[in-house]
């Protein structure tokens, strides 16, 4: 797509402009730097007629410099007076800038003639055309986030032209902050990238494009809304204001030029500064919060390794049990290549009889000419068991890729085996699906074994109705050659049929012949399937070793179940026998023996104590009682024999034995 050609409408372009102001002398002798950007003004600006020459004052009449260092200094130059204008108008109102904020509109402006100087022209199909655009949609190649900026700029539909386009990209770096960075990166790439699309001496390749570079990281302060979609950027380019860097309308002289440079440095580099700390910041900040994730990532290796250690050695043990299995495989195939060879000699022998029976029928068929009416009945027969032949062959087909279907499952089966490792329980539930579908499988293909043995025996039925009618028919031979003198009549019409008759059977044959190969396939088939119930069994067979297995394990598992059980009854008794030690002590200490002086009565019954009612000490509390209220006698951990105690005592050691218990 060929860029369109720069519209100049009505209004001057900003180095027409220039070029007017510095064509006339101020009033004090002070001349401004020149300042231009087109090649057409070239001339009128770096090469003045003579009588100009003479007017020129003598600090101006120097060297004539080469014109593309004079457009550059001329560039810079406004540029650092707008960033600069930017900045501080910006930050002395203390708001969000949009589209009408002037300043930031002639900041654009210069933006653009920048990137155009010295920009290599794109031949179209009507002229030279110079269009920026293509330069900044290589930007995406060294950044791959302003692919995103690029993209949203194409999908604009408002914007039809390059330069459209190029301005809302850069409008939008602009918001986004990242128009500084893009600089730099395209500054850096200068030799890469912007060599294709400019001449040698252009602003972008020399060092004014390293301090553009710098000079844009100051607007990284500054917020922007700009709405790009209600805006016409395919209009012609915009006119400078040059006023708002003027003083009384002229410009100031070389010592405020310094003043207002030395000035805008400072407040670019203090905006630098800013910038970079709170970049440092953030890097901090990243940088701990990696750390953390890389401690996080070295303790998940860790746990991987052993994972990988212990998932090798149950690999080593699984490969082990496949390379037995191979072997056994090994050894069904053999058997079932003898089978094959069994049968396919079984399969010779009953041809050879089927091509001698056939020879016998085909010399009956020739007889049986003048039976219209039993041999289209005999077809129609016919014909109905070739459907039941072919319904069987659909079945035998499915059955087939069941069995196909069946195999696929069971070697998912052992991959999936080989990838569960750590589970021994998962791996045993899976083996006993994978068991109840196999005898589900086993058990249909039984059913279809037992369907095709009674297809086949109602075949062999078939073939001896056959037989029995064609000895019918040899029978009616002889009444047939009886009632042949009386129908000569009827020979004709009957030859004429009997052509029919003999294509018809030599269709038959062909269909008989059909329907034999078919019967050897399904016998085939059938070896196949019962090769496959062996292997089923086969496999049946090592899951029930493999069950075997896990019930040994399983008494393991209850054997030290109970013995952990056992342990916790004893620590359990051993801790009761702690505690009633530990009361007993308790009770020891806080019972006392108490004296026969003192008691006068029994301390239960309250009952006086007399000469037949005696006084007896408990042995456990200490205190004394009568012989009704302390006959009891009791074990206690002080004595090795039992000893008498009071009831209250008894009831309490009673309780206790029976917790214990």
């Amino acid at each position: 797509m060929d860029a369109p050609t720069e519209e100049t409408g009505g209004g001057k372009s900003l180095f027409d402009e220039l070029s007017e102001v510095t064509s006339k002398p101020a009033d004090n002798d002070e001349w401004p730097t020149a300042v231009r950007a087109d090649e057409r003004t070239t001339a009128n600006l770096c090469a003045p007629g003579k009588n100009e020459r003479e007017n020129l004052p003598s600090r101006h009449r120097k060297e004539r410099r080469d014109p593309k260092t004079i457009e550059r200094a001329n560039l810079m130059n406004v540029s650092k007076l707008l960033i600069k204008e930017l900045i501080d108008s910006s930050l002395a109102h203390g708001r969000m800038l949009d589209d009408d904020y002037i300043p930031l509109q002639q900041f654009f402006i210069v933006l653009e003639h920048v990137l155009r100087h010295g920009l290599k022209p794109k031949k179209g199909i009507l002229s030279s055309k110079k269009e920026f655009w293509w330069v900044l949609e290589t930007v995406e190649k060294i950044a791959p986030e302003a692919a995103e900026i690029t993209t949203s700029v194409r999908e604009m539909p408002n914007i039809r032209t390059p330069l459209g386009r190029a301005r809302a990209w850069l409008r939008l770096a602009l918001m986004q902050k990242s128009l500084a960075d893009y600089f730099k990166l395209m500054i850096e790439q200068k030799d890469r990238l912007l060599q294709d699309f400019y001449e040698p001496g252009a602003f972008m390749l020399e060092e004014e494009g390293v301090v553009i570079a710098g000079l844009l990281v100051g607007l990284n302060v500054l917020d922007c809304n700009m709405c790009i979609k209600g805006e016409d950027l395919d209009q012609p380019m915009g006119v400078i204001d040059f006023s708002l860097y003027m003083k009384d309308g002229k410009y100031s002289d070389s010592t405020d030029d310094d003043n207002g440079e030395g000035n805008s440095k400072m407040a670019t580099i203090l905006d630098q500064k800013n910038y970079l700390e709170e970049l440092n910041r953030h890097l901090n900040a990243t940088v701990a919060n990696l750390q953390q994730k890389l401690e996080q990532v070295q303790a998940d290796n860790c746990l991987m390794k052993e994972d990988l250690a212990i998932s090798k050695n149950s690999i080593l043990t699984l490969q082990a049990e496949v390379d037995e299995l191979s072997s056994e495989k090994e050894n069904v195939t053999t058997g079932y290549q003898k089978q094959m060879e069994a049968a396919k000699q079984d399969i010779d022998a009953e041809r050879a009889t089927y091509i001698t029976s056939r020879a016998g029928l085909d010399t009956m068929y020739a007889d049986v000419k003048k039976q219209l009416e039993d041999e289209t009945k005999l077809r129609l027969d016919v014909e109905k068991e070739l459907e039941l032949q072919i319904g069987m062959k659909t079945e035998m087909e499915m059955a087939l890729r069941l069995l196909e279907k069946d195999i696929h499952e069971k070697q998912d089966t052992v991959i999936g085996l080989r990838k569960q490792l750590d589970d021994i329980k998962a791996i045993n539930l899976e083996l006993y699906n994978k068991l109840q579908a196999c005898e589900s499988t086993v058990k249909h293909k039984t059913e279809m074994v037992t369907k095709l043995e009674e297809k086949t025996n109602q075949l062999v039925g078939a073939m001896k109705e056959m037989e029995q009618r064609l000895k019918q028919s040899a029978s009616d031979k002889v009444a047939a050659e009886e009632t042949a003198r009386k129908l000569g009549q009827i020979i004709a019409e009957k030859d004429q049929k009997r052509s029919a008759l003999e294509t018809s059977l030599q269709i038959e044959r062909d269909t008989r012949g059909r329907v034999q190969s078919d019967l050897e396939q399904e016998r085939e088939k059938l070896a196949q399937t019962q090769l496959e119930v062996a292997q089923l069994k086969d496999l049946k067979r090592d899951y029930s070793e493999l069950i075997g297995r896990h019930e040994e394990l399983q008494a393991q598992c209850t054997e030290q179940e109970s013995a952990l059980a056992e342990l916790g009854s004893h620590l359990s008794e051993s801790k009761l026998k702690v505690e009633d030690m530990r009361e007993a002590s308790a009770l020891q200490r806080e019972a006392h023996w108490a004296s026969d002086e003192t008691a006068t009565h029994c301390k239960q019954c309250s009952k006086e104590f007399s000469l037949a009612r005696r006084k007896h000490h408990c042995r456990n509390c200490g205190d004394i009682y009568c012989s009704e209220c302390s006959d009891n006698k009791m074990p206690l951990p002080s004595s090795s024999k039992p000893v008498r105690v009071c009831d209250t005592c008894n009831e309490q050691l009673l309780h206790r034995y029976s917790a214990t218990s």
